[in-house]
């Protein structure tokens, strides 16, 4: 029986190639194996979906209960785009026997060098800056001060592989570096150049708050008005990693009133950002979207590593990275 693969269509461009290049889907050149795009726009995977294909190769799709718990469903493992899976109900994939695989390791240095671009955009006042020069108001600059960073602090909220990257690139740049996770061990984040404190402490020390977490039921919110109270008011808060772990109503409070000095957003609580948020209107905002770490590099190795996984199940392989050992071993 051939081994049927689909990949979702918004991982096209507008011209309609793929978003990765063409080199990844060499992957899929195997004997038995058939890959078609999935026409049209699927927020969710639908049981039809999950009873036609193998294999799903998804990037912003959601997985639900629904979508895998039909008695006709063929699909074996879902090869998620990225590092975050928090669209995917891993419980529901395992109940019903379904891989879920990401790619943490394609994402760790894009994601290290998208949120050191934002924290040096904000040092730099680049935008600020930029403006300007377009408004013809060069000799307002000395009013435009930037902030150096030998004698400042970066405080990390998550310490895992992309914060560890962060906390390599970042080392000849910062005066001091700490970070607060519950997970990692203290020994490994000191043979980095790096301390782990408590969460209160790394918001209340840092002069730049990155976050670079995954979003679970534990950190949803994480980033709430009494966490933004701690920080300093010449402080930075950077998010990177999902939207929700910020409550975006207390951060938007936090810049209108000055209790923090800036931010800037690869990720918002809704995407796209609804063309009213107040966020759009602050002038002490960065904002990007959702996309600071997309490089032609990036992508091609995320495809490339997503596609090998559904490859490796095709052929019998427990894949890399997976999400859900248990609906392996259950296999």
């Amino acid at each position: 029986m051939t081994f049927k693969v689909g990949v979702f269509s918004d991982l096209r461009n507008s011209r309609g190639e793929p978003i990765f290049g063409r080199k990844p889907l060499e992957v899929l050149n195997q004997p038995g194996l058939e890959w078609e795009w999935i026409e049209g726009d699927y927020p969710e995977i639908t049981p039809e979906i999950a009873a036609k294909y193998d294999a799903l190769h998804i990037n912003l799709q959601r997985v639900t209960e629904a979508s895998v718990s039909r008695p006709d469903r063929r699909v074996k493992i879902i090869a998620r785009n990225g590092v975050g899976y928090d669209t995917v109900d891993v419980a529901a994939c395992t109940r019903n026997g379904v891989l879920v695989t990401n790619t943490p390791l394609a994402v760790r240095r894009p994601v290290a060098v998208a949120a050191l671009t934002l924290v040096f955009a904000l040092a730099g006042r680049l935008f600020e800056k930029d403006e300007l020069v377009r408004t013809n108001r060069w000799n307002d600059r000395n009013d435009f001060m930037g902030y150096g960073l030998t004698t400042r602090t970066l405080g990390l909220v998550g310490a895992g592989s992309i914060g560890q990257e962060i906390i390599r690139l970042a080392r000849p740049f910062f005066g001091r570096i700490i970070a607060t996770d519950p997970y990692v061990d203290a020994g490994a984040i000191k043979e980095l150049g790096a301390e782990l404190l408590p969460f209160d402490d790394v918001m209340r020390q840092s002069d730049f708050v990155v976050v670079c977490c995954l979003l679970s039921p534990e950190t949803r919110h994480l980033i709430n008005a009494r966490a933004f109270s701690l920080m300093k008011r010449t402080a930075f808060f950077v998010n990177v990693g999902r939207g929700p772990i910020h409550n975006e109503a207390a951060l938007v409070e936090a810049l209108q009133t000055g209790q923090i000095a800036g931010a800037a957003l690869d990720v918002t609580e809704i995407e796209p950002l609804p063309p009213d948020s107040p966020l759009i209107r602050l002038k002490n905002t960065i904002l990007t979207p959702h996309a600071l770490c997309w490089t032609d590099e990036c992508f091609e190795d995320i495809a490339t590593t997503a596609l090998t996984s559904i490859v490796d199940v095709m052929n019998g392989r427990r894949p890399k990275h997976l999400v859900n050992p248990d609906a392996w071993e259950g296999s």
